[in-house]
C-alpha cells in the first residue's frame, strides 16, 4: 500500500518534530536516573522476516535483559522506576517513530517479535504476517494491554505466553493482514490512545 506508506512518512516526521521536546526531557531523565545509553535497540524481525533493530527508550537497569526472560511481568526487578511509568504510558514506543521513517515500520502493523519467538510461528501464518511491515501498534496490542500483568500472575511466565498469549496475537495479526485498510488504521491509533490515556 503506497498512500499508507507515504502517510507513516509524513507523521513520522511530523510525530518527531512535534514530540521532540518530551523526547529530549525523557532523554535526560533516562540518563540522570541510570549509567547506561538513553535507547534500547532489539532484533525484531520485519517484512519479509528481514530482522532490523527496534529503537525504544531505555527502561531496564544496563545489562539485565539477558539475566532474565526476554518478556517483562509485572514489578520486573530489571525495570527503574521511570521504566514503569514510561512503559504504563506507552511512552518508551514513541522512538519507534524512527523506525517508521527508516521504513522498517508502520504505525499500524502486527508487532515485531524476537527471532526467538518468531521461530515458533506456523509456516503458512508467517507467509502472511511477514507480508507487511510490523507496526507500533494493532489491535492486540490493544486487547493485550495488560499483558505483563496476566503474566505475572502465572508460574511460568514464558509458557504461558508462547502457549495461550501468542497464539491470540497471531489469529489477530492475520485477521489485520486480511482486513486492513487506512480507516481501521486510523481507529486502531485512536483506540490506542485512548487505552493509554484514559485507561490509565
Amino acid at each position: 500500500m503506497i498512500g499508507k506508506r507515504i502517510i507513516d512518512l509524513l507523521l513520522s516526521i511530523i510525530g518527531l518534530v512535534l514530540l521532540s521536546p518530551l523526547l529530549l526531557l525523557i532523554a535526560i531523565f533516562i540518563k540522570i536516573e541510570s549509567t547506561g545509553p538513553v535507547f534500547f535497540r532489539q532484533t525484531r524481525i520485519g517484512k519479509n522476516e528481514k530482522p532490523f533493530g527496534i529503537f525504544k527508550f531505555r527502561t531496564m537497569y544496563v545489562n539485565t535483559e539477558n539475566s532474565g526472560l526476554q518478556i517483562t511481568v509485572k514489578n520486573d526487578k530489571r525495570i527503574t522506576p521511570l521504566g514503569n511509568y514510561l512503559r504504563k504510558y506507552k511512552l518508551d514506543e514513541l522512538p519507534q517513530l524512527i523506525n517508521v521513517f527508516l521504513g522498517d515500520m508502520s504505525l499500524v502493523g502486527p508487532r515485531p517479535e524476537v527471532p526467538k519467538y518468531v521461530e515458533l510461528y506456523p509456516t503458512t501464518i508467517k507467509n502472511i504476517i511477514f507480508s507487511i511491515r510490523p507496526g507500533i501498534t494493532d489491535p492486540a496490542s490493544i486487547i493485550f494491554r495488560n499483558e505483563n500483568e496476566l503474566l505475572s500472575e502465572t508460574t511460568d511466565p514464558e509458557k504461558y505466553y508462547t502457549e495461550k498469549i501468542m497464539p491470540k496475537k497471531l489469529e489477530y495479526y492475520v485477521d489485520y493482514v486480511k482486513n486492513r485498510n487506512l480507516f481501521s488504521d486510523f481507529s486502531i491509533i485512536l483506540k490506542t490512545l485512548a487505552n493509554v490515556f484514559i485507561s490509565n
